[in-house]
């Protein structure tokens, strides 16, 4: 590995010292600068396009080209006539004037190049093969390479540091814009161009008095003949794996596309662990729904009762995936639209943990605890939307959409405690919910604009959980108190649990445009919800029957029979203004709350009023650097669960009882961004600062027995805080790009253990080096360096874990048939005086197609070439600290086809 990172620095050097730089101005015909001109160097011998550039606010350009080498230059300026030039380097730099007249003719210039990036207004327009080398094969491979652009660690794509929230293809949305999907299947030989929309307004009528400076949308452009049929392809796939399992992979990938009607099928079945979408993933999979509320101040948590899944695809040793995904979009006529998707998942994942646990707290005497988990778990989840967009005409538009999900999920561990002795669990869960949205938008005139957005929420979660302990004596002081029968050879012991949510989210807003430079926004909104909460705590004898704790036990609080209704009614107001650079917006809102829970014969209610207010203040520096201040406070409350009185057996180990007289938590949120992407030198910055202050947060006491956990609910004075600092700074040079990333995490909450408080800090930072090639000819790489501290302090015991993760990609296209593929990651996880432990990932792969135009291309992939069994993680919370070893897929080798349709 050192000597590849020093082989690297020496052709980086060798290739900077083999070029010079070419600099300029270019003005017009009365020497004012111009901004964003268009400066192109063309290798004349190759007659290839080999640097360009754009000017600065002063019209300055920067080029670096080869040594003695002619070139011809073009510079062109939107609404002047072009100039051409021709330059021979030498040994030195060189520096020359441009002016550009007025272009008189009122046709078009022919232009002979074509930027590899252009800039629209609001929009940045990639030229997808400028940055393309044979090597790529997917949308994701060549978002990577585009200045300014980063597929983030959670398969995101980020632009200037904002996260992409929508993806279309040929202007249409694309599994209504979800990216991850997108950059794992559009083929990348289909892309023409990369639209970067800025500032993106879903509604164009409210494109002039909503702040979107946070709304960044895609727009893939297809290259002509992709339209009117079919495109995409078919790969298949066997292999062997040194478990000795057969694989097999299976993943046709099709897409239509014309003016009017769009299709596109994604199918996958494998057993090699390359799942598009996880479980996970399609959970927080939200079709495009937005709650309505979203920026009122209220935040109501509904809950999430759906199965934890405790494996992620990186964590297993192994996997089975199907997937079925189809969407459609049909513009019936001019006026009204209508497109849907449907996906169907299905996922098997094996798991096995080795867990080493030390509680910090001395005063507790809690035993360090080793673990061993296996565990199974399987996920059917179905998903299907359809959508109907009406738009008569530009002063009219009316959306409809409907979303269903269903889910089959089971999971089955077993754990294996140095404290407790073995327990065998089981969890499972069919929940279903239904969403419904209705937007209606009216341009009254051009000074009055009305919008109406209503959202309807219906969820039904009925999780089971089931606990055999099969160590009856470690069992037996929480027996007692769960009131179980302990007259048996072990505890069985079970929990249903039904939670029933029904929800209505609605407002209305009325834009006043007062002038062109400042709107007055009015809304008027609500919020209805409904929860039920049923749950009933039982027990498995030894014969089979089953056992209630007498109703007597506890107040007969071994079941839960709730309602819980919550109202939020809430007038707001928001005065935005520009004033030179600035874009200035005030605001307010005014809410009547009021939430009643009913449980055990007795009622429970509160109204109150509140204010919330809420600032932003944004200063467009340049046209493409911005500052922005926001401040927001913000009215949190909880979900059903936290107020039932009764046991909620979240596990064998994690026993909750709520409190029905729980009040809301205040939280004061600020933020500082700033956003950067500079045309001249290719240099990208982005930063975010974020505070938090939560106040009469709603806090967990937690008491023990063993390493058993009781949690009772309360709503605390005293105030937690968090900071976070995030920067990322880009810069290109000629085909090579260079990256930090910096992070700092910082958290202070306050912790209760059997009644005593302290206080708990952590404090993360990580730094992320890196440097990356876009050679068109010669082999490119991706050299990255991970360093992450975590510290954690509480009273007298404090922790820190360092990590550091060097890794090497490589990709090589060669010989114009041949793509090699590989990467390296050598990962070494130390605790602060303590033990140090290291893995290592070795992947790759070898294709071959006979050009880049052959239908068929052959692939051999192995992954986890060093055969590496297991890695370790590092954790600590506000109790202990543990170090696990999480076993994962042993090596695989597939040899694949693929067929290009």
């Amino acid at each position: 590995m050192k000597r590849l990172i020093i082989a690297l620095f020496i052709f980086i050097g060798y290739t900077g010292i083999a070029q010079i730089s070419f600099e300029g101005i270019v003005k017009d015909s009365v020497g004012t600068p111009l901004e964003l001109a268009n400066v192109v160097a063309m290798n004349k011998a190759t007659q290839s396009m080999e640097s360009y550039g754009f000017t600065n606010d002063k019209g300055r350009f920067k080029l670096t080209l080869e040594k003695n080498t002619t070139y011809t230059i073009q510079v062109s300026y939107i609404g002047m006539s072009g100039e051409d030039d021709e330059i021979k380097t030498a040994e030195d730099n060189i520096y020359k004037e441009y002016t550009l007249k007025p272009d008189n003719a009122l046709d078009e210039v022919e232009i002979t190049y074509e930027m590899p990036v252009q800039v629209q207004g609001d929009t940045i327009v990639y030229n997808a093969d400028s940055f393309k080398n044979g090597s790529e094969r997917k949308l994701e491979d060549v978002l990577e390479k585009l200045p300014g652009v980063e597929i983030n660690q959670d398969g995101q794509i980020e632009v200037e540091g904002k996260v992409v929230n929508k993806l279309m293809v040929n202007g249409k949305d694309f599994f209504d814009g979800d990216t991850k999907l997108a950059t794992k299947n559009i083929p990348s030989n289909a892309v023409d161009k990369i639209q970067v929309l800025r500032n993106y307004a879903e509604v164009g009528q409210l494109r002039n008095v909503t702040n979107n400076s946070d709304n960044v949308a895609l727009n893939i452009k297809l290259k002509e003949g992709k339209e009117n049929f079919w495109f995409g392809n078919v790969t298949g796939g066997a292999g062997y794996a040194s478990s000795e399992e057969g694989l097999y992979l299976f993943q046709p990938k099709l897409f239509y596309y014309d003016p009017e009607f769009t299709f596109n099928f994604i199918g996958d079945i494998n057993n090699i662990g390359e799942v598009v979408l996880t479980p996970r993933d399609l959970r927080g999979f939200g079709g495009g729904f937005r709650a309505p509320s979203s920026s009122s101040g209220t935040n109501l948590n509904l809950g999430d009762n759906s199965l934890s899944f405790l494996t992620s695809q990186n964590n297993a040793i192994s996997i089975e995936n199907s997937l079925a995904a189809s969407n459609f979009s049909w513009a019936v006529n001019p006026t009204f639209d209508v497109s849907g998707f449907a996906i169907f998942n299905s996922t098997l994942l094996n798991s096995k943990q080795r867990t080493i646990k030390q509680y910090t707290d001395s005063d507790l005497g809690i035993p360090n605890e080793l673990t061993e988990q296996t565990s199974e778990e399987r996920s059917n989840q179905g998903l299907i939307k359809l959508s109907a967009a009406y738009k008569p005409n530009y002063n009219n538009q009316l959306d409809y959409d409907i979303l269903g999900r269903v889910s089959n999920d089971k999971q089955v561990q077993n754990l294996m405690s140095s404290v407790l002795g073995n327990t065998y669990q089981k969890d499972e869960g069919t929940p279903f919910s239904i969403n419904q949205n209705l937007n209606y938008y009216y341009t009254l005139d051009e000074d009055n604009i009305f919008a109406l957005e209503v959202q309807h929420l219906l969820k039904d979660e009925d999780p089971f959980y089931n606990a055999l302990i099969e160590d009856k004596d470690s069992y037996d002081a929480t027996a007692a108190s769960l009131g179980l029968d302990q007259n048996q050879q072990n505890y069985n012991v079970a929990q249903d649990r039904r939670i029933k949510s029904n929800q209505l989210d609605a407002k209305l807003d009325y834009y006043l445009i007062l002038n062109p430079k400042s709107n007055l926004n009015l809304t008027l909104g609500t919020i209805f919800s409904k929860q039920q909460f049923d749950s009933r705590l039982f027990q498995f004898l030894d014969g089979g029957s089953e056992f209630n704790p007498t109703p007597t036990f506890n107040d007969g609080l071994a079941t839960n029979n709730i309602e819980y209704n919550f109202r939020d009614n809430y007038l707001a107001a928001h005065y935005r203004f520009r004033t030179g650079k600035f874009t200035i917006t005030p605001g307010f809102s005014l809410h009547s709350y009021g939430n009643k829970n009913e449980q055990f014969g007795v009622s429970y209610s509160e109204d109150f009023f509140r204010v919330l207010p809420d600032f932003e203040s944004r200063i467009q520096i340049k046209n493409n650097e911005s500052l922005t201040f926001r401040y927001a406070m913000q009215n949190q409350f909880t979900d059903v669960t936290k107020l039932a009185r009764g046991i909620v057996y979240n596990n064998f180990s994690s026993i909750q009882f709520g409190e029905p007289e729980l009040q809301n938590a205040l939280a004061h949120n600020l933020s500082l961004l700033y956003s950067s992407f500079n045309l001249f030198n290719y240099t990208n910055v982005f930063a975010r600062l974020s505070y938090s202050k939560n106040i009469d947060r709603i806090r967990n006491i937690t008491f023990f027995e063993n390493v058993i956990t009781t949690n009772t609910f309360f709503n605390s004075s005293f105030a937690d805080e968090s900071a976070t600092a995030f920067g990322r700074v880009q810069r290109t040079f000629g085909a090579l790009r260079a990256s930090l990333n910096v992070s700092f995490n910082y958290n202070k909450s306050n912790q209760f253990v059997d009644t005593r408080r302290s206080i708990f800090r952590s404090f993360n930072q990580s730094y992320t080096p890196s440097l990356r090639s876009n050679f068109r000819k010669a082999p490119n790489f991706n050299l990255r360096y991970y360093y992450r501290i975590n510290s954690t302090d509480q009273g007298t015991n404090s922790t820190t874990f360092y990590t550091n993760a060097p890794s090497l990609e490589i990709d090589a296209y060669l010989w114009d048939s041949v793509t090699l593929k590989t990467d390296y990651t050598y990962t070494n996880q130390r605790l602060k005086d303590g033990n140090s432990d290291d893995f290592q990932t070795w992947n790759a792969s070898l294709a071959y197609r006979k050009n880049r135009d052959a239908k068929w291309e052959f692939e051999l992939v192995a992954t986890n070439l060093l055969d590496i069994d297991s890695k370790l993680t590092n954790t600590s919370t506000t109790l202990y600290v543990s170090e696990s070893r999480i076993f994962i897929q042993p090596r695989l080798i597939t040899f694949r086809a693929r067929y290009e349709l």
